[in-house]
């Protein structure tokens, strides 16, 4: 490694290394400590790159280290907003001693990108909004293009923090993709379903085509004192915020605050040039999940399929308590045969219903014809028995008649869920059985 830093220490070109794994900065050559005030190694040493190179307070967005391998080179060019540069980067790959390390050489080619700059405010605007969508559509996903985007747009702008807020099912508000600077506090757990009244102005003031651009926080202290009182705690001096329109429908807003007074003038209308983007991401991620729900989802109860369950079992982590529930509808064929599918299938719905009104939050599955398979992760047994208990009395409540077969086991590791289902279904079998020689009915109804 000594090396490989005297070979890089004199370059012309701009060169770190940084750790994979952490993030954080092995080495800075002269040229890039240059940019940072001359400042010694030592000052950087240790500092994640993302803080340091980029001013995120998380990895960035934009990292290539995904695509890195050793001996070969990913190249690609970026304006750094934070060093005012356009760069021609080439990132690579070197493993020593069991350690994974990202170098990355960067040119500065800004002398060449602006003599063909036109100087007149849009078309640096145009040029700014180009270079993110750029950025954003190298991603894979709709909420990866919005990450990227709001990334790009707070270093751009120079901001605080960018966020998207959109309206839920109940009327309310929900932070749903936010970027911040280092050192700036994250806010999008605090702002989830926001009550309508906080953001009740704002959007009568969109349905007017407008946006909001507050200067000075405290102008509006008197005027909007619920807005006040929500922005105030988290620091923002100044904001802008604009509206996100599908058809003539507002969908919700995204913004920016603390912008650099410098690029105040032109916020909106970068804003309003972007938020074009972020609707069309917002549409191919709502598409995206249509297109996952009819894959995953039982079209008959709304609950999850066969396919939805294999997904949510290769998702859980290892050493919860976890409790199973395995439910079959007595008397479908039965029914079937007697008043006709129609009736069946309302039978299903309503035993769906059951299951929602007395698990919500948990894996619910239809995984047969008239079976149902309930997995909670992270619940006690005394809850679980609770539960069971009211799901029975609920599915009475709504004429719907259920074996069920239960099993709870503590710290259950992923690789054990097939055996406890095949356990639950056995006593839903014993439940079934017992049922039939109780109430007396031929069990091949």
């Amino acid at each position: 490694m000594e090396q490989i830093k005297r070979f890089f220490e004199n370059m012309d070109e701009i060169v770190y290394i940084v750790d994979m794994d952490n993030y954080e900065i092995i080495y800075m050559n002269k040229k890039l400590r240059e940019l940072y005030g001359g400042l010694p190694m030592e000052r950087f040493a240790g500092q994640k790159c993302y803080e340091v190179f980029q001013n995120n307070s998380e990895p960035c967005k934009i990292c290539t280290n995904y695509k890195l391998k050793p001996d070969e080179f990913v190249e690609w060019q970026y304006y750094n907003p934070i060093l005012n540069k356009f760069l021609m980067i080439k990132d690579s790959m070197m493993e020593e001693n069991g350690k994974r390390y990202r170098i990355e050489i960067a040119i500065d080619i800004s002398d060449q990108n602006r003599k063909n700059e036109m100087h007149d405010d849009y078309q640096k605007l145009e040029k700014l909004a180009n270079e993110g969508y750029r950025l954003a559509l190298q991603r894979s996903t709709p909420d990866e293009c919005i990450e990227v985007i709001l990334e790009y747009l707070g270093k751009a702008l120079n901001g605080d923090r960018t966020y998207v807020v959109e309206r839920n099912e109940r009327g309310g508000d929900d932070n749903t993709y936010e970027w911040v600077a280092n050192g700036v506090t994250a806010e999008k757990k605090n702002l989830q379903d926001l009550p309508p009244e906080v953001c009740r102005t704002w959007y009568e003031v969109f349905k007017e085509k407008k946006n909001i651009m507050i200067e000075d926080i405290e102008e509006i202290r008197d005027v909007y004192p619920v807005q006040y009182a929500i922005l105030r705690p988290q620091n923002i001096r100044s904001l802008v915020v604009f509206p996100l329109y599908e058809g003539k429908h507002i969908i919700g807003f995204y913004g920016i605050d603390n912008p650099s007074e410098s690029s105040l003038e032109y916020v909106s209308n970068m804003l309003e040039t972007v938020a074009h983007f972020i609707v069309a991401a917002i549409d191919r991620r709502r598409l995206m999940r249509e297109l996952r729900d009819m894959g995953y989802r039982d079209q008959l109860t709304k609950l999850g399929n066969r396919y939805a369950m294999s997904a949510y079992i290769r998702e859980f982590q290892d050493n919860q308590d976890m409790g199973i529930v395995y439910c079959d509808i007595t008397g479908l064929k039965n029914l079937n045969d007697r008043e006709g599918h129609t009736a069946g299938d309302a039978l299903l719905v309503r035993s769906g219903e059951c299951l929602k009104k007395v698990f919500r939050g948990y894996g619910m599955f239809r995984i047969g014809g008239d079976e149902f398979l309930i997995l909670c992760p992270q619940i006690d047994e005394e809850l679980l028995a609770e539960k069971v208990g009211l799901l029975r009395q609920t599915m009475q409540e709504r004429q719907v008649t259920s074996a069920v077969g239960t099993v709870w086991k503590k710290c259950l590791k992923g690789s054990e869920i097939e055996g406890l289902v095949n356990e639950a279904e056995n006593r839903m079998y014993i439940d079934k059985a017992a049922y039939y020689r109780t109430a007396g009915v031929d069990r091949r109804k």
